[in-house]
């Protein structure tokens, strides 16, 4: 069969013809559109191809309306470059292939992984082990949120934005964990450590124009690794029992200290008081004194006598004897005041309750330095003595009398 054969296309079996085809869909067109359906030789009505065309076109443009949310941004592209960003709302750009769209969520809080995945369990030896500055081996565990703050950095700068975040995170905590303690990067310097690996991963990712701002890095889990784990728990469990035992001892020293200074103060107290107790008692005997002698000067017999007289009553007025005077009237029955000696007996033999109390200071009225303090011969004090002697004999003679009287 030659290739030129007229009849090819409408023997049996043969492909269809395209004349055919396109006259249907003409004629469909037509039935759609109300038309007549057209005659094998006539030409296609413009038109209905017109109005294809127009709806093509709506819908074409029609393809460029697009919403963006809350909280998002739109990068639009013109032929792949960068024409601008849409605000959140509706929104239109030219249609595909001339312009298109990409949605970034820019306040979406991404979460990046270091040294495990998904649970603290799931362990990534190659990135959490890490050398401290003591020379000893950690595995540190955390997780780098972070938000986007410039899309276009974003999209176009970074072709992994995740392994960017994980490569320098987990640098700048290597580097970070090297310079400090063991003791520091388990316990007291944890907090600051995730501040300070804040503050460099965001550094370092401005430098790099990544269009990503670090929102928090947390420290997951700090701890030595499994291999010495019960060596260090029990170093640790020592550790903290050096604490309780300072804490009690710093607790015993606050109770002791305290009640100590306190009795300190108080006795220095006492002290000053008496120190000063002392001083007014002198100043008092010495202004007494000055006031004696001016007297003593005017008239030196009479202030001798009145002196005399004072000590004498300062001292027979703390002693036990009593002196009876039984020149005047016969009475033979003596009257003794035992009840009143034997209280003064037991005064005078009391020791002071309280040690640290000052002792009475002497009178005024007899100073040490005084020599006019001294008893002076006088005759009216010697027949007053010789009396009481007398007495006293007397009164022995009637005790011994009755004493004799009452044996059988």
């Amino acid at each position: 069969m030659a290739w030129n054969d007229p009849q090819w296309g409408k023997k049996k079996g043969g492909p269809p013809d395209l004349d055919e085809i396109w006259r249907s869909f003409n004629e469909r067109l037509n039935k759609l559109f109300g038309g007549k359906p057209s005659s094998p030789g006539k030409p296609f009505n413009k038109g209905i191809l017109l109005i294809i065309l127009g709806i093509i076109l709506a819908v074409w443009l029609a393809s460029g309306f697009y919403i963006v949310d809350t909280g998002e941004r739109g990068v639009v592209l013109r032929f792949g470059k960068i024409a601008d960003i849409s605000s959140p709302g509706p929104n239109w750009h030219l249609p595909y292939p001339l312009e298109t769209v990409n949605i970034v969520n820019i306040d979406q809080v991404r979460t990046v992984e270091i040294g495990y995945r998904n649970n603290v369990r799931n362990r990534l030896l190659k990135e959490s082990l890490m050398l401290t500055g003591d020379g000893n081996i950690v595995d540190v565990q955390f997780a780098a949120q972070y938000t986007i703050r410039n899309p276009e950095d974003y999209l176009f700068d970074d072709r992994s934005p995740d392994d960017a975040v994980r490569q320098v995170a987990q640098s700048v905590m290597s580097e970070i964990v090297g310079k400090s303690q063991l003791d520091y990067v388990l316990y007291a310097g944890r907090a600051d450590i995730a501040e300070r690996a804040t503050r460099h991963v965001q550094k370092i990712l401005d430098r790099y124009k990544s269009g990503i701002g670090i929102s928090k890095i947390t420290l997951q889990n700090a701890q030595p690794p499994q291999e010495v784990l019960p060596a260090f728990e029990d170093a640790v469990k020592a550790s903290q029992d050096m604490e309780r035992l300072k804490s009690d001892g710093q607790a015993y020293a606050n109770d002791v200290i305290p009640k100590a200074r306190g009795i300190a103060a108080r006795l220095a107290e006492e002290a000053d008081g008496y120190k000063q107790a002392v001083i007014a008692n002198a100043q008092g005997d010495t202004s007494r004194f000055k006031q004696i002698l001016v007297e003593y000067n005017k008239a030196p017999a009479v202030t001798r006598d009145r002196m005399y007289l004072d000590m004498m009553q300062h001292v027979l007025k703390n002693t036990s004897k009593v002196l009876i005077d039984t020149s005047k009237g016969g009475n033979n029955l003596i009257y003794l005041p035992l009840d009143k000696l034997m209280k003064t007996t037991e005064a005078s033999a009391t020791p002071p309750a309280n040690p640290a109390t000052p002792a009475p200071t002497p009178p005024a009225s007899a100073p040490s330095s005084m020599p006019a303090a001294a008893p002076l011969p006088d005759s009216s004090a010697k027949p007053a003595a010789e009396e009481a002697t007398a007495a006293d004999g007397r009164n022995r003679n009637v005790l011994r009398s009755r004493d004799r009287e009452d044996r059988p």
